[in-house]
């Protein structure tokens, strides 16, 4: 089984205890759940069974001792992460309407997770082949960009492949102005990409949908993977495109939605020979892994939080 190596920031998010903008719910309460992008991804990964590890930087404070805590008790594996004192870690106050769908007020920059370089990697880290998973959000500070950059670049020439997962935010980003061109670099690096509708749609600003497609599998993008909430999933290779309908579920927070479905698209794809020619054309393995992640996705939504909302093998049937 192939081990999976997250890169990028852990959080903390502050969860509101109201749903929309009802003021009859009571005085307003935020409760902290270990969060993250990546880093929920590595949980999701070692919740389903995978190896899966952590590179990032966490504040020398109180709350990067609760996420550290956390990616540990969730079986992650926190060698490659770094505790500093020269800043603090991310918190973001997340809000949520009716239907569960959040906003995030992000406490970053200065966070701990922009300070991580190259030279806080654990020695041998790519010694072997592996499923590096990395996301836009670290490439929002021109020095975490080229760090982030740089681990593409080493784990190409480990043989590893590369998953990415755009996850926008674009309040994250000087004058909330994604760098389209910087985040569409990261993306044709990738052999996996993961991107919502609504993502999409914002990279590809003037250009068709099918263009943009074209032009990430030309650049040498294996599986493209288009995700639209509740929706239908559409998954592109050079081959042509096949779509999924999720699980229908009452969400109840969102929050670790994709990031529970693009783990259990790389717990399948650990488990299988994907160092292989040709992996993304076995119509049958793109099957089990789209119903793997639709099925994961769809179970955390259902929670509130983030590490714990994630599934174990039981709650998707494996």
């Amino acid at each position: 089984m192939t081990p999976v190596i997250a890169f990028g920031e852990a959080l903390v998010d502050m969860l509101s205890s109201r749903l929309g903008d009802d003021r009859q719910q009571g005085p307003e309460t935020f409760t902290p759940y270990a969060g993250g992008a990546p880093a929920n991804v590595a949980v999701a990964c070692a919740r389903l069974g995978l190896p899966s590890s952590f590179l990032g930087m966490l504040g020398a404070d109180y709350f990067g001792d609760f996420l550290e805590q956390e990616l540990r008790h969730h079986g992650v594996d926190v060698s490659g992460v770094v505790r500093t004192q020269l800043a603090r870690t991310c918190v973001a106050f997340v809000s949520r309407d009716s239907s569960g769908e959040r906003t995030f007020d992000f406490y970053r920059p200065p966070a701990a997770d922009l300070l991580y370089r190259t030279e806080h990697l654990p020695a041998g880290v790519f010694a072997n082949p592996a499923i590096i998973h990395l996301c836009s959000n670290s490439l929002t500070d021109p020095d975490i960009a080229q760090t982030t950059l740089a681990i593409t670049e080493m784990a190409h020439r480990s043989g590893s492949l590369v998953s990415v997962d755009a996850n926008l935010r674009h309040n994250l980003w000087p004058d909330h102005h994604v760098d389209i061109s910087l985040v569409t670099r990261l993306i044709d690096q990738a052999a996996l990409v993961k991107v919502s509708s609504e993502e999409l749609d914002h990279l590809r600003a003037e250009h068709p949908r099918e263009d943009w497609i074209a032009q990430r599998l030309a650049a040498g993008v294996r599986l493209i993977v288009v995700t639209d909430g509740p929706g239908s999933v559409e998954a592109y290779t050079a081959h042509g495109m096949t779509s999924m309908t999720p699980p229908a579920v009452k969400a109840v927070d969102t929050t670790a939605g994709g990031d529970a479905f693009i783990g259990g698209l790389l717990a399948a794809l650990a488990e299988h020979d994907w160092q292989a020619d040709g992996w993304q054309y076995d119509t049958d393995f793109l099957d089990r892994a789209l119903g793997l992640a639709c099925r994961c996705g769809a179970h955390a939504v259902t929670r509130p939080g983030a590490y714990i909302a994630l599934p174990k093998p039981e709650d998707v049937g494996l």
